[in-house]
């Protein structure tokens, strides 16, 4: 059995949003970890802090929100320590990015080709007519027809699948090592999404690509990703390989996301949602899920969740989850925490 490489290691990774010096943390303790040619899925409700954490990757978060705590490592290099320039020859060309509107990413005044051939110029020193053959190439590659002729269009001839091609051909340009996918094919239709995610397949076995696939869908994880990391209000609560997580999930939230994706019923007719959180949420006291837990109720647990917030623990299959429920503490001190908050 081969042994893996590791190519990205993130770790205890805090993303804050402020001034200097009075950041609100919204990623924290954040460790996640990709192999060559690996898939790992980020997932999570809109906000969770997956966008953000994939942009931290890249040093492209916005105004006002900055990396306050942690390291990212990329094949021994540390990214967090390099200065503008030294991180722009490694965009495009160790990391490259692919976004869920790509025609709002192109320009609307320039051929897609000249686009497309910008990384390979930028990152290979390849001259026009170079560049130019290199693109049509890249082009049959990603499965866009006439490639020598859609080469000279412009964003606005292209449809949206068309579009997303292009960009994953421009993203693959410079054969980087990891691909951030975020929500890559949220704006298609079924069928485009389906070969959008075949041509993703393909080009990770063909390239060794590692990807991190940044998405909500578990029907897009299931078919995609190697493992999955569940992200909740920018904290990993559940991490392991795909089928594990997916088919056994430990915790609560987990298990809601799985439960909603179904789209099921139930008697009354009411489909199945996690609850709300309510108006008069507690911040920096135990778990952040507890108040839309409904099992902390149900295992008399709840005094614990409100007031500790639980640790990322392995589970015997090589899974971790932060869950009280998943691994509850001794039973003297579950007393403890109980008698002491009635």
């Amino acid at each position: 059995m081969a042994t893996s490489e590791r190519l990205l290691q993130v770790s205890n990774l805090e993303i804050g949003v402020g001034a200097e010096g009075n950041f609100l943390p919204i990623v924290r303790n954040l460790s996640l970890s990709i192999d060559v040619g690996e898939v790992v899925a980020l997932v999570g409700e809109s906000g969770s802090g997956k966008s953000m954490t994939a942009r931290a990757l890249m040093r492209l978060l916005p105004n006002g929100i900055a990396i306050t705590r942690g390291s990212i490592d990329l094949r021994g290099k540390d990214l967090l320590a390099l200065n503008e320039r030294e991180m722009c020859s490694v965009r495009g060309n160790d990391i490259a990015m692919i976004y869920q509107q790509p025609q709002s990413m192109l320009d609307p005044t320039s051929r897609i080709g000249i686009q497309v051939a910008e990384s390979l110029r930028i990152h290979r020193g390849v001259g026009r007519a170079e560049g130019q053959s290199r693109v049509v190439d890249l082009f049959k590659e990603v499965g866009i027809p006439e490639p020598e002729l859609r080469s000279r269009a412009f964003a606005y001839q292209f449809s949206g699948g068309m579009a997303q091609r292009a960009m994953i051909a421009a993203a693959l340009s410079a054969d980087p090592a990891l691909l951030i996918a975020d929500e890559p094919t949220t704006a298609l239709d079924v069928t485009v999404q389906a070969q959008i995610l075949a041509l993703l397949h393909r080009e990770r076995q063909r390239r060794r690509l590692a990807i991190l696939l940044i998405t909500h869908d578990l029907g897009i994880v299931s078919a995609l990703a190697d493992r999955v990391a569940v992200i909740y209000k920018g904290s990993i609560v559940e991490e392991g390989q795909t089928d594990s997580v997916l088919n056994s999930p430990r915790h609560p939230y987990t298990q809601g996301l799985i439960q909603s994706s179904r789209l099921e019923a139930n008697e009354s007719g009411a489909l199945f949602s996690i609850p709300p959180a309510p108006n008069d949420v507690r911040s920096g006291r135990g778990c952040a899920f507890y108040p839309r837990c409904e099992t902390s109720h149900t295992l008399g647990i709840a005094p614990l969740c409100s007031e500790s917030e639980p640790s990322l623990v392995e589970n015997p299959d090589g899974s971790t989850t932060r869950c009280w429920a998943a691994h509850p503490p001794p039973t003297s001190r579950l007393s403890h925490e109980v008698v002491s908050d009635v």
